[in-house]
């Protein structure tokens, strides 16, 4: 499948950060609902002057109602002559028109085979939790779960490391036609930061629909000492959607970065992944 620029068109690597909250998720919606994808489109055909014509994104991971973004990557292709046009000042434009909530931090034009979805090579994402008994700072409400259980971070920490490697997640994920479940975990940790929170930190090629909160669910029960040290694993093993693991509400989870391979290889990573999963959830 190939992924080609038209010609006339320049290909735009936009890296940006949005509160989920507001939003219905990245991705456009029929029922007009609000989202980041709606939201940045709307904005980039006003500053560009771009009449009816919308320039669509394509993106790294589509984020889930509620899901924030610290290091979401997406691009764009734009005509030439529009990017020459706008180039200079499209951030400035575009964190005049945009609301508060989401952010562009950088426009650059794209290396040869640069595409945000197919050729990243892993997103890493951190969920976090807190277990104060008196609740969560009401400053980071939005962006913090309260666990009302105290939570062993070494037991959490165990289970998540018996996840790591390259293994089928349907007992975690929404099974969706056509879709594979096979992902492969890179780094899987648990920490408890100076000021108490937990730190569920998730690193994999790519992630299934409700994977990394179905993931943190099981994770909890462990933590809270519902459930032993092993159950993660064996839930993983039996390859079915287990109804004994919550999906975790989305309010903690931020994708903080995507990586990518060297611009040499951009092309041959993508090649890999549409091969493998041309039609999976990033």
């Amino acid at each position: 499948m190939s992924d080609e620029v038209e010609p006339g068109f320049v290909r735009v690597r936009l890296d940006l950060s949005y509160d989920g909250s507001g939003f219905s998720g990245w991705a456009k919606q029929a029922s007009g609902r609000r989202t980041v994808q709606g939201d940045i489109e709307d904005a980039l055909r006003t500053v560009t002057r771009s009449g009816e014509t919308t320039y669509e994104l394509t993106v790294a991971g589509r984020t889930d109602a509620g899901v924030h973004a610290r290091g979401q990557v997406a691009h764009v292709d734009l005509p030439e002559a529009l990017w020459a046009e706008h180039r200079e000042k499209l951030l400035k434009r575009l964190a005049g028109r945009l609301s508060r909530d989401v952010r562009v931090w950088r426009a650059a034009e794209a290396p040869a085979g640069f595409n945000a979805r197919f050729a990243a090579v892993w997103r890493r994402y951190v969920y976090r939790v807190g277990d104060q008994p008196g609740g969560v700072d009401p400053l980071l409400r939005n962006h913090v779960l309260w666990h009302d259980w105290e939570l062993d971070v070494a037991a959490m920490d165990a289970a998540a490391k018996s996840l790591v490697g390259e293994h089928d997640f349907a007992a975690y994920a929404k099974k969706r036609e056509g879709a594979t479940t096979i992902r492969e975990i890179l780094d899987f940790g648990v920490r408890r930061r100076e000021d108490g929170i937990v730190e569920i930190e998730v690193r994999a090629d790519a992630f299934c629909h409700n994977q990394v909160r179905s993931m943190v669910g099981a994770l909890l029960f462990v933590g809270d000492g519902h459930r032993d040290v092993e159950w993660p694993r064996r839930v993983l093993d039996a390859h079915v959607r287990n109804s004994a693991v919550h999906v975790v509400r989305p309010v903690g989870l931020t994708l903080e970065e995507v990586g990518y391979p060297a611009d040499d290889q951009l092309a041959a990573r993508q090649g890999e992944t549409r091969r493998v999963r041309v039609r999976g959830q990033a």
